[in-house]
């Protein structure tokens, strides 16, 4: 494989590694009441071009995660990995084809916020859809993200995902273990994450109103209305931590294809 497309997909998984890093620190210190919650993807962007040199901040975000896009598309069209055109292929190649279209549209926001004006806004809410169109459409997502968290759960339980670093050729056995328990401990609570979202879309789809979509920081506010709330988000925020990690780890030792 071309090393450009190396380093590309490299920039990718630490710019996705940033997102989930931050997003578990960030409720985590919410959950014990060491500051304000900015959960959720696009919280993450708006809690970075609040701090210093924040627009540089999301300049190089959202140049990372144009690059794990990138990666994706390349995955999805390329078959770098020679998934090949089978069922189970096809759709890891389709997983990954809306994998890129999530962050494609992470990072074109992310640059949106640098350029847009900052005295424009509205009061009132535009319903882009027609309402008999919404049913069908949170079931196909809600379908979608129910799938890719079970897909998650599979990964941990079947333990694939450390075939892509290649194990056997790492001489430090803590690096191993790390990559071993960060990866666990990360696709479990991204599963649980998004799982509570895709219980929010199907339950959208029954009312079929624009206002029931939830994503990452309703399904933390979901956890906390059990008694054991916050233990549950602290646990949760924590894996997302060892997922962005992870990431990192993914971006320094995962193996490519020649």
């Amino acid at each position: 494989m071309d090393k450009r497309i190396r380093k590309i997909a490299r920039t990718g998984y630490v710019s996705k590694g940033v997102v989930y890093a931050l997003t578990g620190i960030l409720t985590l210190g919410a959950a014990i009441g060491l500051g304000s919650s900015s959960e959720g993807k696009l919280g993450i962007l708006k809690f970075l071009e609040e701090q210093p040199f924040g627009k540089i901040l999301l300049g190089l975000l959202g140049l990372g995660l144009l690059c794990y896009a990138f990666w994706r598309f390349f995955q999805s069209i390329k078959d770098p990995e020679d998934m090949g055109n089978s069922a189970k292929g096809i759709g890891k190649r389709i997983g990954f084809l809306i994998s890129g279209l999530v962050y494609l549209g992470l990072g074109v926001y992310a640059f949106y916020e640098i350029f847009k004006e900052t005295n424009q806004g509205t009061n009132g809410k535009v319903n882009m859809l027609p309402s008999e169109s919404l049913p069908y459409l949170f079931y196909a997502i809600a379908a979608g993200i129910a799938i890719k968290a079970i897909f998650q759960f599979v990964q941990a339980f079947k333990g694939d995902f450390l075939s892509k670093f290649h194990l056997n050729t790492l001489s430090n056995r803590k690096t191993v273990k790390s990559i071993k328990w960060l990866g666990y401990a990360g696709l479990i609570s991204r599963g649980i994450v998004e799982g509570i979202v895709a219980y929010f879309f199907f339950k959208a789809a029954d009312t079929a109103s624009q206002e029931s979509i939830k994503g990452t920081s309703e399904a933390f506010s979901f956890l906390r209305q059990n008694s054991e709330g916050p233990w549950l988000v602290g646990l949760v925020a924590f894996g997302l931590i060892c997922y962005g990690v992870y990431m990192f780890l993914m971006a320094k030792y995962r193996g490519f294809k020649d």
